[in-house]
């Protein structure tokens, strides 16, 4: 069954179908045909009641089960705190993030390129300054607007993607871009829609899968094996997430295999064979992926990527 909200345009009906509301580093918007093919059979039959997502974030597999498949409650974590927010933000305040966002995208259309990007300079600086307030809660008066903030660098930043430096601030240079959407209100009423059965928080994924409940799928994101010594992007937040940070998820996905529960993983497919070695026993998949973020467009090509599961497909 897929959910949806509805919007009316020339007097007509339409469907709205909730899509990432962000561009992120690893986001699996563009593998999503792919997936659908290797979800658990469970999940198709019905009988999986708990959705768990620990590395949460642009949500495209959360936003494409929610809106395909029942169940009854989804647990999405991320250890992002900026991203948290503004899932977290949607949820509660959707209308008033619209309202703050067209604002930023009244005024930012409104100016010429150069004063575009002294806009843009202007929202990232105040962004950076604001992380020592601790605006974290969703009850913070600040909240939205930090949210906002996101929304909008995301948007305007070059190749849309957020990026932070070893002290935690966000350094991504500004885009160019003739019309950017900057409020997709439409969007996020329909994301608003499908986080209402969930619980978001901030934690790592050793504390995300301490407790799984029964009847659960578990899908696992975690930031990419880099596939050379100098293709690594793990840099969405300050935490670091090498080979024994791999290896700890590896030991707690067969802990959780033991225990039942339907699990699905994916990550780079690297030419040493690290995560075949990792899963043995398992079952990997390749996927077709295309590469999004090199700075070379040039070096933007289709690569491999796995897909570890715990269940047969049917």
């Amino acid at each position: 069954m897929i959910y949806m909200t509805t919007v009316k345009k020339n007097n007509r009906t339409k469907p709205v179908y909730a899509k990432p509301f962000l561009k992120w580093a690893g986001g699996k918007r563009q593998l999503l045909q792919h997936f659908r093919n290797l979800y658990p059979p469970a999940l198709k039959a019905g009988s999986i009641k708990n959705y768990y997502e620990p590395f949460l974030g642009s949500g495209a597999v959360f936003f494409d089960i929610a809106q395909r498949h029942c169940f009854e409650n989804a647990f999405l974590f991320d250890v992002n705190q900026e991203l948290v927010l503004t899932y977290q933000v949607i949820q509660a305040h959707v209308a008033k993030l619209a309202e703050v966002l067209f604002q930023h995208e009244k005024k930012y259309l409104a100016l010429g390129k150069e004063k575009r990007v002294e806009y843009f300079y202007l929202q990232r600086e105040a962004f950076n300054q604001e992380r020592f307030d601790k605006i974290a809660s969703i009850k913070s008066s600040k909240a939205i607007g930090r949210a906002a903030q996101l929304i909008f660098l995301n948007r305007t930043c070059y190749n849309g993607l957020f990026r932070v430096n070893s002290k935690g601030a966000f350094n991504t240079p500004a885009g160019d871009y003739t019309q950017p959407v900057i409020c997709d209100d439409k969007n996020l009423a329909a994301v608003s829609k499908l986080l209402g059965i969930a619980s978001i928080q901030q934690a790592d994924f050793t504390t995300a899968l301490k407790k799984i409940k029964p009847a659960s799928f578990v899908y696992l994101d975690p930031p990419y094996r880099p596939l050379s010594k100098t293709a690594s992007f793990t840099a969405y937040s300050k935490s670091i997430f090498q080979d024994a940070q791999q290896a700890q998820l590896a030991g707690i996905f067969r802990k959780m295999d033991k225990k039942g529960v339907s699990l699905m993983l994916s990550n780079s497919d690297s030419a040493d064979r690290f995560f075949d070695k990792l899963y043995k026993g398992f079952t990997l998949n390749r996927v077709p992926a295309k590469r999004l973020i090199n700075a070379d467009a040039s070096k933007r090509g289709y690569i491999s990527e796995i897909v570890v599961t715990n269940y047969p497909l049917r």
